[in-house]
């Protein structure tokens, strides 16, 4: 019941809808309409004269860090950052004093091959400013609201604009840093007609296989493969089961870890897909845990007999590297949900309800298991100085 939950939260998440908070009225100007942006809080007011093709416009956005830029800029011909033509604002870093340049978002800024260099856009661009909420005496922090206006010529019967924003922690000297990669950041991109006020639907490509990716690792190796390790600790000691206990668990784990081998090539498809951007951590969990999800599979070829001599080595590596793949496997499931920028969701909320629950069933097993193991101990011991006769049969349970 649980995986079901994750499973529907998972697919049921999607993008925030555009919705109607915005306002038209600044301290300087009035606009016709305007729009909530999906992400990051912001939001676009904007006129349109379509007699000379003049759009007059402002972006209400929010710093994320004292030191931080915010920008906003218009990708004339597709709907992504590379390619963007921005007004990036931020603290002029001798005066602390708001300054807004141009920048051209080219593929080497993706890339991270050089500092990202201001240069004049190759735009019809009749005037910029920027202004923080506040007026002269507002000070640059974190979340202070920040104004960016512009007045743009556009091309003859061209209306449906690709607007592109994000925010930044740091500036160095005058050259914004990469901004956050969570997946909200990365989703900062809106195509609007700017003469009937609607948003076209922006189809991010990667957003199913990011989908399929977090919900398949979620189950595999955050859900199954835990539940295969509880079923090899407690079930094998249950006489009754006889060796029906190793079916079950080597059926688990070989089912998760295909499963978990599926998502983790969606994984490596994903890092195809957007070159420049690695989450480092979350990479390194990921290939440890298939890694050793991959040795544990091929152990069992060389699973020795129970009278062989190297039996109990195998053992030994056996239960390592499989809780160590439990561990990592674990780990990196919260892990993903950071990437993802899901840390505060319902989905991860679902996915702490299911593991707490293997994480309660455990606790209450082993405090049986150990009760069970003192008893026949102190049985034995009683036995032994002759105080009780008889022997009783393994009650089937752990011992």
């Amino acid at each position: 019941m649980l995986l079901h939950i994750l499973f529907t939260i998972f697919l049921s998440h999607v993008h925030k809808a555009f919705s109607t908070h915005c306002t038209t009225v600044t301290a300087t100007k009035t606009f016709e309409k305007c729009m909530t942006l999906p992400t990051q809080q912001a939001s676009m007011a904007w006129t349109f004269h379509p007699n000379n093709a003049t759009l007059d416009l402002v972006f209400f956005g929010t710093f994320i860090s004292p030191s931080g830029w915010v920008g906003w800029g218009v990708n004339p011909s597709s709907a992504e950052m590379t390619g963007t033509r921005a007004l990036i604002a931020f603290p002029d870093p001798n005066s602390g004093q708001l300054v807004l340049l141009p920048f051209i978002l080219d593929a080497t800024v993706k890339l991270q091959k050089q500092p990202l260099l201001s240069r004049p856009l190759d735009l019809h661009l009749l005037s910029s400013s920027a202004t923080l909420y506040g007026g002269k005496m507002a000070t640059i922090h974190n979340g202070a609201a920040i104004q960016i206006y512009a007045t743009l010529k556009l091309d003859p019967n061209r209306t449906k604009i690709h607007f592109v924003w994000n925010r930044g922690l740091y500036v160095q000297g005058y050259s914004p840093t990469i901004h956050p990669t969570t997946s909200n950041d990365l989703s900062s991109i809106a195509t609007i007609n700017v003469l009937s006020g609607f948003a076209a639907a922006h189809k991010d490509h990667t957003r199913t296989l990011k989908m399929a990716h977090g919900v398949i690792n979620a189950i595999s190796w955050g859900i199954l493969l835990p539940t295969g390790a509880i079923t090899a600790r407690y079930l094998r000691h249950i006489q009754a089961l006889g060796p029906a206990w190793f079916y079950f668990h080597a059926g688990i784990q070989l089912s998760a870890f295909f499963l978990g081998t599926v998502g983790f090539a969606i994984g490596i498809r994903l890092g195809e897909l957007s070159p420049g951007l690695v989450y480092s951590l979350h990479r390194k969990l990921g290939f440890g845990a298939f890694c050793l999800g991959a040795l544990q599979t091929l152990a069992l070829l060389f699973r020795p007999r129970t009278t062989n001599k190297y039996r109990k080595y195998w053992k030994s590596y056996h239960h390592f590297v499989g809780y160590a793949c439990v561990v990592l496997g674990v780990v990196n499931v919260f892990q993903g949900f950071e990437v993802m920028g899901e840390g505060k969701s319902y989905a991860k909320l679902a996915y702490c309800l299911s593991i707490s629950t293997l994480v309660g069933g455990c606790i209450a097993l082993e405090v049986n298991s150990w009760v069970i193991f003192c008893r026949k101990s102190k049985e034995e011991k009683l036995r032994r100085e002759g105080l009780i006769g008889g022997s009783d049969k393994g009650s089937g349970t752990h011992g």
